[in-house]
C-alpha cells in the first residue's frame, strides 16, 4: 500500500495537541506514575488506566483521582452502556478531565465478559450511540482507541466502515492500535505482540479520512520512529517502551515540540520525586506505591540492576520513605563518572 506523507498541518486537538502520548497501561498508569510523567515532559498527554463506568458509579474509592499537575489529562473509559458511560462523561468533565476515551482495543476475557474493549470493534452502531449520548451531555471531546481490526473481522474495508460510522456520531480522534486483536487464543499479552504491524493500513484511515485526528499505537520505542509516524499522522501514543525506559520523556518535549527547554538529569527528575514521595507518604501512603514506577529510570546506566533491586527490596518496608530512593541512586552515581 502506497501512501503519501501529510501535506497539510495535522490536527491540534482541544488542548494543544496530540503529537506524543502515553498509553492508558492498566495497573501501570496510575496517578503517581502520571505524576513521574509529568515531572520529565511538559507536552505529551497522558491518559488513565482504564476504568470502567461499573468502578465510577458504584466503586467505594475515588477512580476519578488525580493530581492538577497531570493535566493535560485524559480518562480512559470501559464501558458499553450509553447512560452509564453518559453518566461517567459528566463526572470526568466536573472533575477536570480534558478528554475522554473509549477503550475499543483491549482484547481481555475480563474486558469482554464486561462488554466493552476490542470486541466492540463488531458493534460500532452501539459505540457510535454512546458517542453521541456522551457528546451531547460534554462539551469536552470523547475519542476512541481501537484496534485494525478483530478475528476474522481484520479487513481495511471493516476498519474504514467502523472509522466512518463512529465519527458519523460525532468521534473526531481516533488512536489505533496497529494491530488486530484475536479474542480468543492469546493472552493480553500475546496480544501485543504476535498479530503483526501494519501501520500502512492506519496512515491509509487518515488518507481517507484528512479531517479526523489520527494517531498511532504499537511497537513504537523512538522519537525518530515517532517523527517519521508524525509525517504521516497526527499523533505518536507510545506505552511499554515509556514504562520500561522512563527516562526518555526528558527528551520528549525537545524531540516531538521542538521546545526550548533543557533536558532534565536524573539527579533533578529524583530531587522533584523525593518531594512527592515524602507529600504522600505524609498523608498514610507507602513509597513503593510511586517507586514502583521508577525501577527503569537508570536503566542503560552501569548500577541499574543493583539501583532496581534496592528499591524493590526496601521501598515496601515499614518506616520507609524518600531516602530509600535517594540511597539507591547514590548507588548507581558512584558507578558513573559523567552527570546523570
Amino acid at each position: 500500500m502506497q501512501v503519501k506523507p501529510m501535506s497539510t498541518p495535522v490536527n491540534t486537538g482541544s488542548f494543544g495537541n496530540h503529537k506524543l502520548s502515553v498509553a492508558p497501561m492498566l495497573d501501570w498508569t496510575d496517578r503517581h506514575c502520571r505524576y513521574f510523567y509529568r515531572v520529565m515532559s511538559k507536552h505529551t498527554v497522558l491518559y488513565t488506566e482504564m476504568v470502567t463506568t461499573g468502578a465510577i458509579l458504584f466503586g467505594k474509592g475515588d477512580y476519578l483521582a488525580f493530581n492538577n499537575e497531570e493535566q493535560p489529562l485524559v480518562l480512559q473509559l470501559g464501558g458499553s452502556d450509553a447512560k452509564a458511560m453518559t453518566e461517567c462523561a459528566k463526572m470526568a468533565e466536573q472533575r477536570g478531565y480534558d478528554e475522554i476515551n473509549i477503550n475499543v482495543g483491549c482484547p481481555s476475557d475480563r474486558v469482554q465478559n464486561g462488554r466493552f474493549g476490542a470486541c466492540l470493534m463488531a458493534e460500532p452502531q452501539l459505540v457510535a450511540n454512546c458517542i453521541s449520548q456522551m457528546q451531547a451531555a460534554v462539551d469536552i471531546p470523547i475519542t476512541v482507541k481501537s484496534r485494525i481490526g478483530i478475528d476474522d473481522l481484520d479487513s481495511y474495508e471493516f476498519l474504514h466502515s467502523f472509522i466512518e460510522q463512529v465519527a458519523s456520531a460525532g468521534c473526531q480522534h481516533f488512536i489505533i492500535h496497529a494491530r488486530k486483536a484475536w479474542l480468543s487464543g492469546l493472552s493480553p499479552k500475546q496480544n501485543r505482540e504476535v498479530p503483526p504491524l501494519d501501520y500502512a493500513r492506519v496512515y491509509q484511515i487518515k488518507q481517507d479520512f484528512p479531517t479526523l485526528e489520527i494517531s498511532i499505537n504499537g511497537g513504537i520505542k523512538s522519537y525518530a520512529e515517532a517523527n517519521e509516524h508524525l509525517c504521516h499522522l497526527d499523533g505518536v501514543m507510545i506505552g511499554r517502551e515509556v514504562y520500561q525506559n522512563p527516562y526518555m520523556l526528558t527528551e520528549a518535549d525537545q524531540a516531538i515540540w521542538q521546545a526550548e527547554t533543557t533536558v532534565m538529569s536524573r539527579t533533578e527528575v529524583i530531587e522533584a520525586m523525593t518531594d512527592y514521595i515524602d507529600q504522600y507518604v505524609a498523608t498514610g501512603g507507602r513509597p513503593w506505591h510511586v517507586i514502583r514506577h521508577m525501577l527503569g529510570l537508570c536503566n542503560g546506566l552501569a548500577g541499574a540492576r543493583q539501583f532496581r533491586r534496592y528499591l524493590s527490596e526496601n521501598a515496601g518496608r515499614e518506616g520507609a520513605d524518600s531516602k530509600v530512593l535517594l540511597d539507591a541512586f547514590n548507588k548507581v552515581k558512584k558507578l558513573n563518572d559523567f552527570v546523570i
